[in-house]
Formats: C-alpha cells, structure tokens, sequence
C-alpha cells in the first residue's frame, strides 16, 4: 500500500489537494490531542501590558494581534500564531479582570487539557491587586502544579524622571536588583513580589514599549523573559520563534519573515498528521497540508503557484527524496512507543525544509537573481537539519500529553 502512495503525482495533488478543507481541519484537530498546543494565559488588568507581551513574543504587528483575538469564553479571547489553523502557541487573554468578583472557573475549564503556563501581568508601581492575587488564589487552589510567571511590566513608570533611560546592562536578573536601580522601582518590585511569595511563582521584569515611546530598547528585559518562559515551560518555542528574523536575514528578503510563521505552523501541523498510528493512512493528508502551505507562501510573496515553480523546487530537493522519506516515515510507526513521535519529526523537518526551499525560491525570483537545482538543494539540505534541531524538543517523548 505505501508503494503505491509513494507513486502519487505528489506535484498535482499540492496543486490541487484531494483532501477537503473540512477533512483535513477535522484531522488536525484529532492529531493535535498528541501534542497539545501551548497556551499562555495572560490574567491582568486591562492596560497591563499583555498585547506588548504577545508582541514582543511573536513579532507581531500591533494591528495582527488587534484583530488575531477570539471570543473563546464569556470574559476571554484567544490569540493563535501564526493563525487558528496551524497555531503552535495559542494566547488566552481575560478581559475586564476587575478588582473584584472574577471567577476564573470557566477559563480553567478551556485550559484544562492544554499545555498551560499562566502568566500574571501587573504594572510594576499598580499595588491595586486583591483582584488580580483572588483569581490566581482560586487558579491555585484548583491547579497548583500549573507553571506560573509574574511579569512587572512599565517599568519607566517607576523611574525619577521622564528623561532617564533604563539601566544597562540589565538590571532585574534576579531578586537582587542592581544597586543603581531607581528605589521607588526596586521597592514597588519587590512589595508586588512579595504579595506572590506564597503563590510559587517565578518573576520577570520587563519594558516593552514601542519606537514612538523613545526608551531604547524597546524590548527591555525580554531575553529574561524568555528565560523564565523556558525555565516554566521548557517547549523550545523561544529558539523556533527567534529564528523568524534570522531567516530573513538568511533570504535577504523582506517576506520571509512574515512567511516564516506559517512555515514552522504548517511544518508542525504535518508532523502532528503524521502521528497517526495506521500507516500510509496519513499520507494524503499530509501532502494536502504542505499544499496549503505552498499557496500560503506564494500569496505571501504575491506570485502565482505554479507547476513549474513546485516541479523546480521539487526535482532539485529530489521527489525520489521525498517519497523515500514518507516510506521511512509511515515504517517508524511500527517500532512501539518512539515511531509515531520519530515519524512525526521527520514529517515536521521535511515540511520545514520544502517551505523554507520555497521562499528562497521566490526569493530569488523576486530579485530577479539566477539560481540553480545545487543552490535549491543545499538550501533544502541546509533547512532539513535546522528543522530537526527546532522541532525535536517539539516531538520529544516529554510533550506527550
């Protein structure tokens, strides 16, 4: 049965997927109860700082995330990135966290079955927080082994003077500020940090501002907060993210990094598909999901999908590649315990790699630069082993729910 489906015209079928919208958003959703999708839950006050966070995160736009959220419970909206169908990190954001009166029990409910790392945001001079420190009491009580991260955020609100710039090298490491931190600040900080000490919280002190704000840098203290991100929820989403401004620069081209996203989604998407434990059965899926990703990267660079452009990129990675990495692939399914999660990687990895060949593609085209199969297939070569380096914390044995 493989062998047949290794036969399959894979060009026409990215061309034109056999697999329905429907089926295939219906078998993603299956898959993805493998691996659970991570989901950050920003509990704060409104004006607390929590789309600067997502932004300074994500690299998203304001107006994206502006318009990225969804109604998901009564009080809260979600955000998905790079979108709801190939999201690898979701955001829950609760809305109108008043003083008092919130209860969080349906928002628990949502994240019941997630990958969750609750992430509290206050300003760091607001001490105005029986409302914020009830709702993560109640969290607490219910879930107490759930990861928890306080981030302080504005933190220029603190300082002496409209004019002072922030402290560098950076200053909130650790629970020892440095001694040339503004002292209104430090003990503002420290007072908010002690109203969680019974709460089993790590902290992050960050300012996130944007380029009108005149703060350089605008992203001050978010390598700590990456650090405390992975020190809560070691997902490896920190390295996959960051990689998004390094291909760009790779590309020297200005839509990868918009395209990059979608890369990563769709190459984690087909990995979850490949999951599925039955051989061969995946296979149609998964190439209706690269096809998907193949239409978004061309729609991202403005240029028609055409055979041509996936027979050029496709000979020079080699189709007999290809179809000797789905027969590996749907083979690991039978070793016991590791093969769906072996197969599931080097779906992701290949995926990874034919998206990330593709952009180069265009990239080249849009230049106007010449290029050869040998520069198409070291690219392809080169993207397939970074790809296994992003993904494989992703398909690691410890993700499994």
């Amino acid at each position: 049965m493989i062998s047949n489906l290794l036969k399959v015209d894979w060009i026409d079928q990215i061309l034109h997927p056999k697999v329905s919208d429907n089926r295939l958003h219906e078998k993603l959703q299956q898959a993805r109860r493998h691996l659970p999708v991570p989901v950050f839950w920003l509990l704060g006050k409104a004006q607390s700082g929590k789309s600067s966070i997502v932004q300074g995160l994500t690299g998203s736009s304001r107006a994206e995330i502006g318009q990225g959220f969804r109604p998901c419970t009564r009080q809260s909206f979600v955000f998905d990135f790079p979108d709801e169908e190939t999201a690898f990190v979701r955001f829950l954001d609760t809305r109108g966290l008043g003083e008092a009166g919130y209860d969080p029990a349906e928002d628990m409910a949502w994240c019941q079955s997630q990958a969750h790392l609750l992430m509290v945001v206050v300003k760091a001079m607001d001490h105005e927080l029986d409302g914020v420190l009830s709702a993560v009491r109640a969290i607490r009580t219910t879930h107490p082994d759930w990861p928890m991260l306080v981030i302080q955020t504005c933190l220029h609100e603190g300082y002496p003077h409209k004019t002072t710039d922030h402290l560098l090298p950076y200053a909130y490491a650790s629970d020892q500020f440095a001694g040339n931190c503004p002292p209104e600040l430090a003990r503002s900080l420290n007072m908010q940090r002690q109203h969680f000490k019974d709460l089993n919280a790590r902290f992050a002190a960050v300012d996130l501002t944007q380029q009108e704000d005149g703060y350089v840098p605008i992203d001050y203290g978010l390598d700590a907060l990456w650090s405390a991100i992975e020190s809560a929820l070691p997902t490896g989403l920190r390295q996959m993210l960051l990689q998004s401004q390094a291909q760009s620069d790779l590309l020297n081209d200005v839509y990868a990094q918009h395209a990059y996203p979608h890369v990563l989604g769709y190459a984690i998407s087909c990995g979850l598909l490949a999951m599925t434990p039955l051989p061969a059965v995946s296979v149609p899926l998964v190439i209706a999901a690269q096809g998907k990703l193949f239409h978004s990267i061309a729609s991202i660079y403005g240029l028609a999908l055409t055979r041509r452009s996936v027979y050029e990129v496709a000979s020079a990675v080699g189709i007999g590649g290809l179809g000797f990495g789905i027969g590996v692939r749907e083979l690991a399914k039978l070793v016991p315990g590791w093969g769906s999660l072996i197969a599931g990687l080097s779906t992701a990895a290949i995926t990874y790699a034919l998206g990330m060949t593709l952009c180069y593609y265009y990239a080249q085209t849009r230049q106007g630069h010449a290029f050869s199969p040998d520069m198409l297939k070291a690219v392809y070569d080169e993207q397939l082993q970074r790809g296994r380096e992003l993904l494989k914390e992703r398909f690691s044995k410890d993700t499994q729910s």
